[in-house]
């Protein structure tokens, strides 16, 4: 199993391009299912959980072609089986998101109950709810979801969320977009990645409107056609880059992102004194060696503040003049990295959903273990700043999420090289 091992103590600077987003691009690829020919989609990112997606699709019956500029081609109506076999779903949650294009676009499915990150329950239920208001008649037996359409197909409906969920949202406005009539879904996750699959299914004939906001409507079209697509870029991978430069007192220029997506976490790096600049499609953050001042936060569902950058934040933090407080509402099992950057000399108390972090003069390198993605991008921006060498084990974890994680930040000029375990 790799690790990293990285040398503390360089201060970041250059430019890097930024990925797809892996969030977008797993609906994206899902909803290719809904067509009814070839579909292409680019600007894909290089991870583990992509490839898994394809790999589905290909035990599936379905034959990606991949062309010279890394899109991904693929034809629907190659498809042979109806079943997601558990020894791909077990391994990403985001395999349930085939669910709903399958009933929609064939009348049944049959789906895995996912696995993925340990970071909280996230239930599978508005999944099922959301498909069973359409009219599918659904079993779960075996650690399968067996979903069948009702003839003629899946109607319009209209479904209210008991709590906002991401790929719920995303689900059942993938089947709604081949169903009869008009569906209505309230409380919907406003994400931007939510946004990108509207665009997509709209840019294969269908009619998905309010996208970005908690009320989407979706009206029902007969067929979807072939389309090409240019998946977003990762705004995570984006707030992941520009703290590391915060961390370390640098600066980096981030290109082939998108500044409005990523508000919260600007304002943010803003309040801890750092200079940020941004463009259509580039963010510069600049701390002109100084070092940063603590925050607190509170994450929360789009537009606020994003749980994926916690763990991020409280390493800064960790650094930081000052002290802050970082409130988690949206898992309830993640701050599992605290007692990961406690090794390394950091001062974090931890009560509840509420990490209180004081920042201190520098941070010792240590051996220390991942424990999910994001928790290990906290890792490595902690070892970026601290004292000697700090080895991460368990790096498969941040693979799931960062393309080439190390060469990136080789570019940057950091001190950072993957071993073998």
């Amino acid at each position: 199993m790799d690790k990293l091992i990285i040398t503390g103590g360089a201060r970041l600077n250059g430019e890097i391009r930024i990925s797809g987003a892996k969030n977008a691009a797993l609906p994206i690829l899902a909803a290719t299912l809904l067509a009814d020919g070839p579909v292409t989609v680019a600007n894909l990112p290089h991870l583990h959980d992509i490839t898994t997606m394809i790999e589905l699709f290909g035990r599936m019956g379905i034959e990606p072609v991949i062309n010279e500029k890394l899109a991904v081609e693929i034809d629907p109506r190659t498809i042979k089986t109806l079943i997601a076999p558990y020894e791909l779903v077990k391994t990403m949650r985001a395999s349930i998101l085939v669910l709903g294009p399958m009933v929609a676009r064939f009348g049944e499915a049959e789906v895995a109950l996912p696995g993925g990150c340990a970071i909280g329950s996230r239930p599978v239920d508005l999944h099922i709810r959301g498909l069973e208001a359409m009219g599918a008649t659904i079993d779960v037996e075996g650690g399968y979801i067996k979903a069948k359409a009702p003839e003629g197909g899946l109607r319009g409906a209209n479904f209210f969320f008991d709590t906002v969920s991401v790929t719920g949202t995303e689900n059942i406005m993938m089947a709604a977009a081949l169903a009869k009539g008009r569906t209505v879904l309230q409380n919907a996750a406003r994400e931007p990645e939510v946004v990108d699959l509207a665009h997509f299914i709209n840019a294969m004939g269908g009619n998905v409107q309010g996208a970005g906001t908690d009320t989407i409507i979706i009206e029902g079209v007969e067929r979807l056609h072939s389309a090409t697509y240019k998946v977003m870029p990762d705004r995570i991978e984006t707030g992941t880059y520009l703290v590391a430069a915060a961390v370390t007192g640098g600066r980096v220029k981030l290109k082939d992102t998108d500044p409005t997506i990523l508000e919260a976490v600007l304002d943010k790096l803003r309040e801890a004194g750092a200079e940020v600049t941004t463009g259509a499609d580039w963010i510069e953050l600049n701390m002109h060696g100084k070092r940063a001042r603590a925050v607190n936060l509170r994450t929360a569902p789009y537009p606020a503040f994003p749980t994926d950058m916690q763990a991020q934040f409280i390493s800064l933090n960790a650094v930081a003049e000052g002290t802050g407080a970082v409130i988690e509402t949206v898992f309830e099992n993640r701050f599992m990295h605290v007692y990961e950057l406690l090794r390394m000399g950091a001062h974090i108390l931890v009560e509840g959903n509420t990490a209180v972090v004081t920042g201190v003069a520098g941070l010792k390198g240590a051996p220390v273990m991942a424990t999910d993605l994001r928790a290990s991008a906290s890792l490595v921006l902690a070892a970026l700043v601290a004292e000697g060498d700090t080895l991460i084990d368990r790096i498969y974890h941040i693979d799931r999420g960062y393309e080439c994680i190390e060469e990136k930040l080789q570019m940057l000029g950091a001190k950072i090289r993957r071993v073998p375990g």
